[in-house]
């Protein structure tokens, strides 16, 4: 029997409206229940399906439909309210990039930190430093304070550490939709060689020719449900014939 690298079991994720989407302390560790309230909506609710080790998975469906939020409960940032999310290997997680960062932190001092965080060892860092900087091309502003690069310089950076874990599965939320042409083609490449290597690929984009590029397979939301588990050339054609019923 072939294990699974994403489990998702009658998944469901409920927020407050007025809050935001942000549940308390009190929703998280007690005091909560699972019954709608007023002021609440459910992101996510009754959504099942698995990924397979190498797999490439396409997530597709228009604003404020859930993507994200799949994407954040895999990524184990966000607790579900119902069902299960069982992930077997680590993440590398390119969700909300440049969130981690220190503004008052030096690149140096921030690509310690932050690959430590994703659980880089001392000794990992120091190996694969240069590569890091010179796949972000910050060579000259690594004693730089984090707040005064370029919003391009900081996803450069971003990108660069969280593609050089080893973790076996990428979650990526439109990451690729910054940047110039140059350093899209460099992540291009860069997702490739991942790819390649076994990998598996956790996408969410609205670029139908990223998602085409990457994905063999799609899953399409809409509404918080899973409406769509195809190949990738089958849920864009029922999304893109869904956009435009909707939009005309």
């Amino acid at each position: 029997m072939t294990t699974t690298a994403i489990r998702v079991e009658n998944l469901g994720v409920n927020f407050r409206s007025n809050r935001r989407g942000r549940r308390s302390l009190k929703d998280l560790f007690g005091g909560a229940t699972r019954r709608t309230r007023p002021g609440t909506f459910w992101a996510l609710r009754g959504v099942s399906f698995d990924v397979l080790p190498g797999e490439a998975i396409g997530v597709v469906g228009r604003n404020g439909q859930g993507k994200s939020t799949l994407l954040k409960l895999v990524a184990g940032v966000l607790i579900p309210d119902e069902g299960h999310v069982s992930v077997h290997g680590g993440v590398a997680p390119l969700i909300e990039i440049t969130g981690g960062f220190v503004g008052d932190l030096t690149v140096r001092e921030n690509v310690r930190l932050t690959a430590g965080l994703h659980g880089m060892t001392k000794a990992e860092i120091a190996r694969r430093f240069d590569d890091i900087i010179a796949f972000a091309e910050l060579a000259d502003f690594v004693d730089m304070p984090y707040k005064h690069l370029s919003s391009g310089m900081k996803v450069r950076l971003a990108f660069a550490v969280v593609s050089q874990l080893d973790e076996p599965i990428l979650l990526v939320d439109e990451v690729l939709a910054v940047g110039d042409k140059a350093f899209r083609d460099k992540c291009y490449r860069r997702i490739d060689e991942m790819l390649a290597s076994g990998r598996t690929l956790f996408f969410v984009s609205h670029n139908e020719k990223d998602l085409r590029r990457f994905c063999a397979r799609g899953l399409y939301l809409d509404k918080g449900a899973l409406k769509m588990d195809a190949d990738i050339a089958t849920v864009l054609a029922a999304y893109n014939a869904d956009y435009g019923k909707a939009a005309s």
